[in-house]
């Protein structure tokens, strides 16, 4: 292990990089009808549709939402200086669910919502509460100078939001199925369109969190040492904030609520290498991607013909290497 902290970080980045590549390949042949849509896809439009509109698609929203949440998981467990920090910790995660139940127990009755436009008007349900979310976290903890404060307001809005999201599926039963599909995380209903804007959001969370990595670097030896750097860090929470925010409900918005990818990349990223955030950032987003692309493959291929929620998936494999850590650093 320590001979493996000293190589260079792009070690790292090509490792999962080619883990990624191999991954996609599989998860091209994985589904009900197995290999058989691969074998067949030049001469079978059936298969073709199968593997180009079906399999490859959600292969792509497993690597792109988990990058997302695996970039979230790394600015948050920075910025509160708490490695059990997650992406969904600013309350993000209910008021996305809030804004989903509230988007489905509207649209329920209507017949105009084709299901194009109930995806599509879901997905912004979901964003937009998140967002909102978070913008009430702010307001409770008025501001971002205070970290605890931020940290409680976080577990209340979350539990007030979530109170109400069963207050509106209890008064809306016919949401139920919807919201259960929604609150166990899915990559199967994710297209080509969705997976584009993800990707955009994504490189741009990335790019704006690298350029704050110095910030991340001096609040990891304390507020006090950050400000004798001369950092600015009511303005800088504030940027890391909206980051998070933006890569946490985007993801959430396409894929729904998936437990501890945000939480176990950047772990295992520390694990495998030590380095200043400025890589850390890169390898948790690429960490986070290819965790969510085998869960997305083993949901598929464990029970096959019928398929495992991604998010009930990752919940055990992410509970499982929760107590490891925690029985290690005990033991």
């Amino acid at each position: 292990m320590t001979h493996a902290r000293t190589r260079h970080p792009a070690w790292l980045v090509a490792t999962l990089v080619w883990c990624g590549g191999v991954l996609a390949l599989v998860g091209l042949g994985v589904g009900s009808t197995g290999l058989q849509a691969v074998w067949t896809l030049w001469d079978d439009p059936i298969a073709a549709q199968i593997v180009w509109d079906i399999r490859a698609p959600r292969t792509v929203a497993a690597f792109c939402a988990g990058a997302l949440l695996g970039l979230a998981g790394a600015v948050a467990q920075g910025l509160f200086r708490n490695p059990l920090a997650d992406p969904f910790l600013l309350g993000s995660a209910s008021g996305a669910s809030l804004g989903v139940a509230l988007a489905l127990a509207t649209w329920a009755t209507s017949a105009a919502a084709g299901s194009w436009w109930l995806r599509l008007g879901l997905t912004g349900a979901a964003f937009v509460g998140a967002v909102l979310a978070v913008l009430l976290t702010l307001a409770l903890a008025r501001g971002v100078q205070h970290t605890l404060r931020l940290l409680l307001a976080g577990v209340v809005v979350g539990v007030v939001l979530g109170a109400l999201t069963s207050l509106v599926t209890l008064t809306a039963p016919e949401t139920l199925a919807a919201m259960q599909a929604f609150m166990l995380g899915t990559t199967a209903t994710v297209g080509w369109a969705g997976n584009a804007l993800m990707a955009g959001i994504g490189c741009s969370c990335l790019l704006l969190a690298w350029a704050l990595a110095r910030a991340l670097d001096g609040l990891a030896l304390g507020e006090s040492t950050a400000v004798s750097l001369g950092l600015p860090l009511a303005p800088l929470r504030a940027a890391l904030l909206a980051v998070l925010a933006l890569a946490t409900g985007t993801a959430v918005a396409q894929t729904g609520l998936i437990a501890f990818v945000g939480l176990a990349a950047p772990h295992l990223v520390r694990g495998v290498i030590k380095t200043t955030h400025a890589w850390l950032l890169l390898l948790a987003s690429l960490m986070g991607g290819v965790l969510l692309m085998l869960a997305d493959t083993l949901a598929r291929g464990l029970l096959a013909p019928q398929e495992l929620p991604v998010g009930v998936l990752t919940a055990v494999l992410g509970g499982g290497y929760l107590l490891w850590l925690m029985h290690r650093r005990v033991g």
